[in-house]
């Protein structure tokens, strides 16, 4: 199962003092705004997200159908796919990606910790 792009959702309290950290350990500012109160972190492939007031907890995130540049990957697991995948390996999703429907979409669920897994496919 190819899961794609992989980065961790952190729920920060200040913004800047969280990008002014991150930078200090070499990430620099790939996408976001502050306006929008979040931003895409980088240092090579590794990639964080800071989002400020947006969720409670910190999200695990892969993105099928991108890499860690955020550009088109031509070989993907469409998220339908992988949702059926779950589900029949007995898995229980907190949301899913309609079925019905082509494209974007998203789904949900949670490790046996409580930490809470996106899978947020965008084309």
């Amino acid at each position: 199962m190819k899961l794609g792009a992989f980065s961790i959702s952190l729920n920060v309290k200040d913004l800047n003092a969280s990008k002014d950290f991150y930078e200090k350990l070499g990430f620099g500012i790939f996408a976001g705004s502050f306006e929008q109160n979040y931003l895409i972190m980088k240092n090579d492939n590794a990639l964080i997200g800071l989002f400020q007031g947006m969720f409670q907890g910190n999200i695990l995130t892969f993105n099928p159908g991108w890499d860690e540049n955020a550009c088109n990957v031509d070989n993907f697991d469409d998220i339908r796919k992988i949702q059926s995948h779950l589900k029949n390996s007995g898995l229980s999703l907190l949301s899913e990606a309609d079925e019905k429907n082509e494209g974007p979409a998203s789904l949900m669920l949670s490790d046996p910790d409580g930490n809470i897994i996106l899978v947020d496919q965008h084309r």
